[in-house]
């Protein structure tokens, strides 16, 4: 009896010893991010910090849709961090930033004009009193900040309507993110509206507009300011174009669920597509990138099916060895 007491013991000893080391490993990710201007580490290293918390609240926590939310929630923190620490130092950024590529690019696409300032001369207005924004214009901006509940908003929708789709939603959907931001370290590059020196942002004498930071400012007035510092961080992010590649991800996904889903993934894709580029938010070879992407992990993810499972059975031994005493772990 003493040999089980003591093996049951031992058990118990493990399994919170891994318990309390998952936590631990989450809030070094939870606050890796936050220290990052503070601590003389590797940018590099402390990202990598940033993104083991989901790795940890996944042997923290027992599997459920709780559990689920919050590793993406917290895949999207050290996503967040990975976007904005290129900008830390802006003067640094610069220096590297790419400015006349896609400016050369966009111009063979627009047949000699930059596509974003032939559609802001002909469809955009300003009046003796200023910009004139007209039912075209709101809607755009509005599809532009309803972005950021599209990607996520899907990856829910198939964890409550079609919970067995729901890990490779997520998967693909947040791969399109992480993979994305490391072009923002790489090759940091200018979208239109960002000037420097003349060198981008204008053309032939006529300025490219940045109309969704114009419209916030006459929609929201003194809020938008606050509102907007929650959610830039990073104006040279543009190559590629996440908002573009998440959401043709999100609309790909929904098609396979079915055709009004993807009917209406595509729909916002194609509009969003359109808006960013009228906008002034991005170039046009912003948003063939992003799509290239899209598909590149749609192609190339299955070839890290394997790998991939073999860290998801791994993750789940741990997970198993963490709460094995039953409900004294719990």
């Amino acid at each position: 009896m003493e040999a089980v007491g003591g093996h049951i013991l031992g058990r118990v000893r493990r399994s919170t010893a891994l318990r309390a080391t998952a936590w631990g490993v989450v809030a070094a990710g939870l606050c890796a991010p936050l220290a990052r201007k503070r601590l003389n580490v590797s940018p590099v290293v402390l990202q990598g910090v940033a993104f083991t918390a989901p790795l940890g609240l996944s042997v923290a926590m027992r599997r459920s849709p709780a559990r689920d939310v919050a590793v993406c929630g917290l895949q999207m923190w050290a996503y967040l961090a990975a976007y904005k620490s290129p900008h830390d130092d802006p003067d640094a950024q610069e220096r590297r930033t790419h400015f006349d590529y896609p400016i050369v690019a966009d111009r063979a696409l627009g047949l000699g004009e930059l596509p974003t300032l032939r559609l802001q001369r002909s469809l955009a207005r300003i009046g003796p009193e200023g910009a004139e924004w007209r039912a075209l214009d709101r809607v755009l901006v509005w599809t532009h900040w309803a972005w950021f509940a599209v990607p996520h908003g899907t990856a829910a929708y198939m964890l409550l309507r079609h919970p067995e789709r729901f890990p490779r939603a997520a998967a693909m959907t947040y791969a399109v993110f992480d993979v994305g931001a490391s072009f923002y370290w790489l090759i940091p590059t200018a979208p239109p509206w960002y000037t420097a020196d003349g060198a981008a942002g204008s053309e032939h004498g006529q300025a490219v507009r940045r109309m969704m930071v114009e419209y916030g400012e006459h929609f929201w007035q003194d809020g938008w300011g606050p509102l907007y510092s929650v959610f830039g961080g990073n104006p040279l992010a543009a190559m590629p174009s996440l908002h573009f590649a998440t959401s043709l991800m999100a609309a790909l996904l929904l098609a396979e669920v079915g055709p009004v889903a993807g009917a209406f993934g595509f729909t916002y894709t194609a509009t969003l597509g359109f808006a960013l580029v009228y906008l002034g938010e991005h170039f046009v070879v912003d948003l063939l990138a992003g799509a290239a992407l899209t598909t590149a992990v749609r192609r190339f993810g299955p070839r890290a099916a394997p790998l991939a499972g073999r860290l998801a059975r791994a993750i789940g031994s741990l997970e198993t060895i963490a709460h094995e005493e039953g409900r004294g772990g719990a």
